[in-house]
């Protein structure tokens, strides 16, 4: 007589199968959806860094906190033709080298950059020459006055050491934690600084160290 085992199978439960599927399925499901949140945290943090970024790569600004600028030269807006006529008279606009209609957009244009930018100056001065003057009006930014350091000894019209002498008094009195523009002529800055800018061409200047950068500017 024989005698066997009795083995006992049992079927397989579909719903266990139908479990596990759903478990990889939700598993895989809140991956993605963790990633979808990363990127999201990523794709909405772009614009901000590129906004600080593009903050920090404004000239001026990065220009005046990388020497503690606290004067910004200005050469005078595009004005056609050298020097000033022989019958110079300061206070006779007709006598003068003027800005041209492209100086004026041009000035216009170097406000608007400013206050796009909030570069905003404690006091704006101007040479006494009518070019220098049309530009600080035409730039539209605040007040202006006029200061005889500024003015152009190019053509002998002023004495270059007195002119220098008075512009370096002014300086003297500017704190670190003001700044001034000072609206001028290519020769006043290429004194002081010892750079060349081209008309409506800046320069950061800190007046107690002495360090000067030449700063371009996008305003198209």
């Amino acid at each position: 007589m024989m005698t066997g085992r009795m083995v006992v199978t049992r079927p397989t439960n579909p719903h266990i199968a139908r479990m596990k599927s759903l478990s990889f399925t939700q598993s895989r499901s809140r991956r993605l959806t963790r990633w979808r949140g990363l990127l999201m945290v990523i794709l909405l943090a772009i614009p901000a860094f590129l906004s600080v970024s593009a903050a920090r790569a404004e000239p001026i600004a990065e220009a005046i906190d990388r020497i503690g600028g606290n004067v910004l030269f200005l050469r005078h807006a595009l004005a056609p033709g050298f020097g000033d006529p022989p019958q110079f008279a300061i206070d006779d606009c007709a006598t003068q080298r003027n800005l041209n209609d492209a100086g004026r957009a041009q000035a216009r244009a170097i406000g608007a950059y400013m206050k796009r930018h909030d570069i905003v100056p404690d006091t704006i001065l101007s040479s006494q020459w009518c070019r220098c003057q049309d530009t600080a009006r035409d730039m539209a930014i605040g007040p202006f006055s006029t200061h005889i350091g500024l003015n152009s000894f190019f053509n002998g019209h002023v004495d270059r050491g007195h002119t220098l002498a008075a512009l370096r008094a002014h300086m003297a009195t500017i704190g670190p934690d003001r700044l001034d523009l000072m609206v001028t002529h290519q020769v006043v800055i290429s004194a002081i600084t010892g750079i060349a800018p081209q008309s409506g061409g800046m320069v950061v200047y800190n007046s107690h160290t002495g360090e000067a950068v030449s700063v371009p500017l996008s305003i198209d």
